[in-house]
């Protein structure tokens, strides 16, 4: 008898445990049903509500893809570019944060390096300007850098020349009596499908301009950068991620990331810092002058924003690494401003 009753136990149990379990089982699925309508009704009203077209967050609308087809010549003249890329930041409004400083921006004729140097003089900043060719550009940004009620200085030459590099550091120091910022900005891209397509010269001219200008600038200021001086430069997120058509580029661009780490390092006792802004796709005469025209319409279209980025959007990043009262503790670091695009 009392195997029969232990053996009742045990089937009783077992019976109590299958109806648990179908039970809980039965309770899984419910808040699964529960959690798929919410989903679906949340989708719905996504989709009734969702903003067609790219991510407008800023205070006034930014140009969207499908852009113009279009191709520029090299080196790219900005007031060739349609629509014409936006650097003013009317809505951004300087408080001093560089005032009674000198900057030299490379590249500074236009595209980002042209926001930049609006932005600099607009916190109280003298801004020497160093470009390629571009007069035209350059003398734009220069009127532009006067308006804010600062001193501008042209300097055209070669970044890939470190006697350049070393003569325009004494010019804009000849002419400001200071240097405190230096802003490597400058580039050379061009896309190639295979690593075959990469000429010898292409890698030459992309290597001396992206990071051999850097080391020739970033050596000749120097001598002339205080403790509370900074170098910014410009890297990309080609230099994070890669990218399949920009082998050379993104090679440099990784390899400013480096330097800009390795040389915060160096600096560090003297009081210089050392940053980097990482862009994603901006509004600028390199990519028109570089892809042909069908890609250029669709130049910024892949990020989560959904449209490249304006200069007057990345220029404020310049000034929050330039300044001390803002990054005084910041050194060594890649900021990136990609359009929502996630990275790690």
């Amino acid at each position: 008898m009392a195997v029969k009753k232990t053996n009742g136990r045990l089937s009783g149990a077992k019976k109590a445990g299958s109806q648990a379990g179908k039970a809980k089982a039965e309770s899984d699925r419910k808040l699964q049903r529960d959690a798929e309508t919410r989903r679906e009704r949340s989708q719905q009203q996504s989709e009734s509500k969702k903003k067609h077209g790219a991510v407008q967050a800023g205070q006034r609308k930014y140009p969207e893809p499908k852009l113009p087809r279009q191709h520029l010549q090299k080196p790219g003249l900005e007031s060739e570019l349609k629509p014409r890329p936006q650097y003013q930041a009317p809505d951004y409004r300087g408080s001093g944060k560089l005032e009674g400083m000198a900057a030299l921006i490379t590249g500074g004729d236009s595209g980002i390096g042209r926001a930049v140097a609006v932005l600099y003089a607009r916190e109280g900043a003298d801004v020497a300007i160093v470009y390629l060719s571009e007069d035209e550009d350059a003398e734009e940004t220069r009127g532009a850098v006067e308006a804010e009620g600062q001193r501008a200085l042209l300097l055209p030459g070669d970044v890939t020349d470190p006697e350049f590099c070393r003569g325009a550091v004494e010019a804009a120091v000849n002419e400001f009596g200071r240097l405190d910022i230096l802003v490597n900005n400058a580039a050379f891209q061009e896309h190639a499908e295979s690593l075959e397509d990469i000429t010898d010269e292409q890698l030459d001219r992309t290597f001396r301009t992206n990071i051999f200008g850097y080391f020739y600038m970033a050596r000749a200021a120097l001598r002339h950068l205080k403790e509370g001086g900074c170098i910014v430069n410009s890297g990309s997120v080609t230099g994070i991620q890669g990218s399949k058509d920009l082998l050379d580029y993104s090679a440099t661009k990784g390899a400013i990331h480096a330097f800009t780490k390795s040389l915060a390092q160096n600096l560090m006792d003297k009081g210089i810092r050392v940053n980097c802004v990482a862009p994603g796709p901006v509004w600028t005469p390199l990519n028109p002058a570089d892809q042909d025209a069908e890609k250029v319409a669709e130049f910024g279209s892949d990020v989560p924003m959904k449209r490249p980025a304006q200069p007057e959007e990345l220029a404020p990043a310049y000034v929050f690494l330039a300044a001390p009262s803002c990054s005084s503790y910041i050194s060594g670091e890649i900021f990136p401003v990609l359009g929502g695009e996630a990275v790690g």
